[in-house]
């Protein structure tokens, strides 16, 4: 894979790129902010390793701007800083994981694997429940003329739910088709998921169609255009 590491402590990045690149993915380096949107711009990556605290710009800046741009890449963020509040943030920004300083990079290595797993889209990029259209070219969700970003989870996530409509999916099934073969996933990495796509499909007014079977799992529920 073509990964963009975006790391301002030369030795740790120095450290990471040499691990990525015995793994035989090819590496480019950027110390700060600016350099990393100057090279996501010009090149294409599968992933995105993103330190949050950078010298210029913060790095869910950062990450705002590159999803701002239309960018879906997969986006690892690198943090010092471990709580809840902080990593909600990084994945409000559009961040698709995280992973806390100290790491071990045999952790990093597999978290980098499952992100580089995106999924497959359908030969006609198009996936609709009801009035509810999954965008594949910009990831984003779509009623009418309005429409929300997705981060590449969420929209693994959604899609699985829209090709599965009106049928109930397990906790494990979720897993199985989102999450894949990824190592140290728990089934409430599920709920945390399906609490950040029922927000963003609150901002649709569509928060209703993702409905929780309490015991089971989830359904999605599609509404008719004009429902």
């Amino acid at each position: 894979m073509r990964v963009l590491l975006v790391e301002d402590e030369a030795r740790l990045a120095e450290m990471i790129r040499r691990v990525l690149s015995a793994e035989r993915h090819v590496v480019d380096v950027a110390p700060d902010g600016v350099s990393a949107v100057a090279l996501a711009d010009r090149s294409e990556y599968d992933v995105i390793v993103l330190d949050r605290m950078l010298p210029d710009i913060e790095g869910t800046a950062v990450l705002r701007l590159l999803r701002a741009k239309g960018d879906t890449t997969p986006v690892l963020m690198l943090t010092a800083l471990g709580a809840i509040e902080e990593r909600v943030e990084g994945l409000d920004a559009g961040a698709d994981d995280y992973l806390a300083k100290p790491f071990a990079f045999a952790e990093l290595l597999a978290r980098i694997r499952a992100l580089g797993r995106r999924p497959v889209a359908p030969a006609d990029n198009r996936l609709t429940a009801g009035d509810l259209e999954l965008d594949e070219l910009r990831h984003v969700a779509r009623v009418g003329d309005r429409s929300v970003d997705l981060s590449a989870r969420e929209f693994a996530l959604l899609g699985y739910l829209i090709r599965h409509a009106g049928q109930v999916v397990t906790r494990h099934q979720i897993l199985d088709a989102v999450w894949g073969a990824e190592p140290d996933v728990y089934s409430n990495v599920v709920d945390l998921y399906v609490h950040y796509l029922r927000r963003k499909l609150g901002e649709l007014e569509r928060a209703d169609m993702l409905k929780t079977v309490r015991g089971v799992g989830y359904t999605l529920r599609p509404v008719e255009p004009g429902g």
